[in-house]
């Protein structure tokens, strides 16, 4: 388990083996949450990143009878 402590400023160092797992930047926005009783940080990827990222989806769905009008 890799650990990080919170500085007097209220400041997390993010350890190099988690950085490094998700490719994280200096810069890197990031969108905090407060989930229960834990803190999650979500790296904010610009849309122009995500593009393809659903290539190869399938766009079948089931549909019922009444579902258009």
């Amino acid at each position: 388990m890799v650990s990080a402590t919170v500085s007097p400023k209220f400041q997390v160092v993010i350890p190099r083996p988690v950085r490094e797992k998700i490719n994280l930047h200096p810069g890197t926005k990031m969108q905090v949450l407060a989930y229960g009783d834990r803190i999650e940080f979500i790296p904010i990827k610009p849309m122009k990143t995500m593009r393809g990222f659903l290539k190869g989806i399938s766009t079948d769905v089931q549909r019922e009878k009444k579902d258009r009008l």
